[in-house]
Parts: structure tokens; sequence; C-alpha cells
């Protein structure tokens, strides 16, 4: 079962800016990387460092997503992710490993998909 953690607070929740969305993306895609950077960090720190440390894996929720980070893989670890309308998934804490990896993978799957300029 996982633990379901805040960010630190020492990395600082980026304020929407309706006047410029742009600038507001980009201060949210800087926190998620400063995010996964403190984790690696914080995992090579402990000697558990995994692939799947700073994978974002989300849930559709209402009008749109919980987000959560993986901090750490045994023990399963996730970093809510309060951006936007912070949303929380009701059975986070129910996912184990294996499911974690699956969304993980689903995921990639789909951007890559979607990503494909011949399609």
């Amino acid at each position: 079962m996982a633990k379901i953690y805040k960010a630190p607070s020492e990395i600082k929740l980026p304020e929407f800016n309706w006047r410029d969305l742009k600038a507001s993306r980009e201060a949210e895609r800087k926190y998620e990387q400063d995010l996964k950077d403190w984790l690696v960090k914080r995992c090579t720190k402990t000697n558990k460092p995994t692939t799947e440390v700073g994978e974002i894996i989300g849930f559709p929720v209402a009008d749109g997503y919980a987000r959560y980070m993986v901090a750490c893989m045994k023990p399963l670890e996730l970093i809510h992710i309060a951006l936007d309308d912070a949303w929380t998934f009701e059975y986070v804490d129910k996912l184990n490993a294996n499911d974690v990896k699956q969304k993980i993978e689903s995921a990639k799957a789909m951007a890559r998909l979607f990503s494909n300029p011949n399609v």
C-alpha cells in the first residue's frame, strides 16, 4: 500500500497567473522538475534510486486530474502534486508498486501514440 506525502516545503508551489498562461505552465514544469531533482537526490543518498522515481501518474477526477510523483518504489511512496485544483484520488493509498509501474507505462505509451507526427 502506498504512503502519500505533501511536497517538501523548500520547493515552492508556483502561483497560477491567469494573465500569463504560458508563464504559469513553465512555472509548473519547473516545479515538477525541481521536485523530481529533489527526490532523485534523496533516493541517491539512501541508495534506493529506481527509474520510476520522479515519474508522474495521474487519475481523472471531476474536471481535472489528481497527480502524484513517485518518491520511492520500495516501500511505495508518492508525493501529491497540488497544482491546478489539487485534486486527490480517493484510492491512491490502495495502489501497489505494480499498479504504479503499469500506470507509468500506460502514460508513456499514450504519449508516444499522440506524439507521432505521421498519424
